[in-house]
């Protein structure tokens, strides 16, 4: 990841208008852009929509293979290099040096109206441009707000509730079972009254992030000892939608009663300071507990549930679909019947551990923790990763505050102030400005295998699906999560995903794949559970998150994608000489 400061050939030009440019052209993708107000305090702005102008002087972050190929966007001439279809050709031109000659100079008025026209000067607050409500397009909801109650915390930054006691979130085994939970998250947490807190506040916070309606918030489910949980308590007491069972990750009555088998995700954590002198034993709980659940059994719950259960299916959810399509922005939940299906993740101390987590994996034991198959599918997460972060914010400060704003869901000062001060979140009014704090994007993924992208999803190429996104959605696709046999069409094919960062953009697609991308705050969704606008100028997003992979409902019916396939192949042919 890089930053480097944008050619005066992209001022004037929308953010998705420079990404896509950026992307065809450059062979780069930005994601994110920082703007400093007059009181010299930076912003960066993570694919804001087409309402955001790149102005003077702007800093984007790229995600390249080097530092050299990122220099594309800060040399982009349009006049020399408008014609150029090899990236690699674009160096400093003549138009550049004469450009940085006259920047030693105070730029007349001629030339700021000639390089953009842009009212604002290039030192405007991004924050104004992002927060007034008077800009955020398609904001219904600050008509419809209810000033006297309090959802979101004082910032506008999460969701918020009054303090609950510990007592009401707890479930006993039978109270569990009888909630029928889905769809949400297990934490397997171990620790007891001697061990370290570890934040689990910080865990919570993004997941009740404001930019998330209050419908599409999974419920959060802790398993593991009383007595650690009641210290950490006091740090999530405002947040909605959590539970918590006493018990052990160990015990798999406990894991059966809070239906681990239709969960999103199971995140395995230690709060135990281990101090073992042999390594591969220092994580051997977290261990024991994702191979405990690996080899678990299940019946077909998906198919009992849906039969015979109105708390599993969300309302407006069509249980007579034949080929279980997307309705209302939803997938399916396919069946699990064994504990390897399952989505784990699991925290390590020592990266060489990785190698007890899979017992079909075939690694080198001496094999790096980012070649592992582990690492690659995302099931296991070691602390060393965070070193690589320290190195890189030594020599760029905003790639941990871009990294952060990725993951947290953004930060504010006065957030900061009362983490900081206070040490909890105080609610807050909704109010024009709180309210305006929830316009920004999050991290989701997308399904090809049905929607508006399906066609693409056969042989389609990834920069086909890219343009096409940021044009039609304002969508900033940034990764495919692929299966890893996805050559294979066996019953029993492994389930199973990778991560592709980035890929160029004749790479093939498949219709099984998943699309990383950034989705713009959709202020209708909380209203009306609506397919997605096809409008570039306004938001968007699945109107509620199943299975953690969003789709987004198709344009035409099923019946007519076979009516396409055959121009596929012209397509195909075509996308080769693009």
């Amino acid at each position: 990841m890089y930053t480097e400061y944008l050619s005066s050939a992209f001022v004037g030009l929308s953010f998705p208008a420079v990404c896509e440019l950026v992307f065809a052209k450059l062979k780069l993708l930005m994601i994110a852009i920082e703007y400093k107000s007059e009181q010299r305090e930076s912003s960066i702005l993570i694919n804001p929509g087409n309402h955001v102008k790149i102005q003077e002087g702007t800093l984007g972050f790229f995600i390249a293979s080097d530092a050299k190929e990122v220099k594309r966007a800060f040399f982009y001439c349009k006049a020399c290099h408008d014609d150029i279809t090899d990236p690699k050709r674009i160096k400093k031109c003549g138009c550049k040096r004469l450009e940085d000659e006259q920047q030693l100079t105070t730029l007349s008025p001629k030339k700021k109206q000639r390089n953009g026209g842009m009212r604002n000067s290039p030192n405007s607050s991004p924050k104004l441009m992002r927060h007034d409500p008077l800009l955020i397009p398609g904001n219904e909801q600050v008509d419809n707000m209810d000033c006297n109650v309090k959802k979101y915390d004082s910032t506008g930054m999460f969701h918020w509730c009054p303090a609950k006691e510990i007592d009401k979130v707890i479930l006993t085994r039978s109270e569990a079972a009888m909630t029928v939970l889905s769809g949400h998250v297990v934490v397997c947490i171990f620790g007891d009254m001697t061990s370290a807190l570890i934040g689990l506040r910080n865990f919570v916070m993004p997941l009740r992030a404001s930019n998330f309606h209050y419908h599409e918030l999974k419920h959060i489910v802790f398993v593991g000892s009383l007595e650690y949980l009641k210290r950490e308590w006091e740090t999530m007491h405002n947040f909605p939608k959590l539970s918590i069972l006493p018990g052990t990750p160990l015990s798999r009555a406990d894991l059966r009663a809070v239906n681990i088998n239709l969960c999103d995700m199971c995140v395995i954590l230690s709060a135990n300071q281990n101090n073992i002198d042999d390594t591969s034993l220092q994580d051997k709980e977290c261990i024991l507990a994702s191979l405990n659940i690996k080899s678990m059994q299940f019946d077909d719950s998906i198919g009992v549930l849906q039969a015979n259960s109105q708390g599993f299916s969300p309302p407006g959810m069509d249980r007579s679909s034949p080929d279980n399509s997307p309705v209302h922005g939803l997938l399916r939940q396919h069946s699990i019947t064994t504990g390897i299906d399952i989505p784990i993740i699991t925290e390590l101390v020592n990266d060489s551990n990785v190698q007890f987590l899979d017992q079909d994996d075939d690694d080198d034991p001496d094999t790096e923790l980012y070649l592992t198959q582990p690492f690659a599918c995302g099931t296991a997460f070691a602390v060393s990763v965070l070193d690589s972060l320290m190195s890189a914010t030594y020599f760029n400060d905003n790639i941990l505050t871009l990294i952060r704003t990725l993951v947290t869901g953004g930060a504010t000062p006065e957030l900061e102030s009362l983490i900081a001060e206070e040490n909890a979140l105080r609610g807050g009014y909704s109010t024009p400005q709180t309210l305006a704090n929830r316009d920004r994007c999050r991290v989701a993924q997308l399904a090809l295998l049905d929607g508006p992208f399906a066609d693409l999803g056969d042989g389609g190429c990834y920069g086909d699906l890219f343009c096409k996104a940021l044009k039609t959605y304002n969508m900033l696709c940034f990764g495919i999560y692929r299966l890893r046999d996805f050559n294979q069409s066996t019953p029993s094919q492994c389930t199973k995903r990778f991560v592709i960062a980035n890929p160029p953009y004749e790479f093939e697609l498949v219709p099984t794949d998943w699309i990383f991308c950034l989705m713009q705050y959709d202020h209708n969704a909380g209203q009306s559970r609506a397919s997605l606008s096809h409008s570039s100028h306004s938001s968007y997003t699945s109107s509620k998150k199943s299975s953690s992979v969003h789709s987004i409902p198709a344009t035409a019916n099923r019946q007519n994608r076979t009516k396409t396939r055959d121009s596929r192949e012209k397509q195909k042919k075509e996308m080769v000489y693009r």
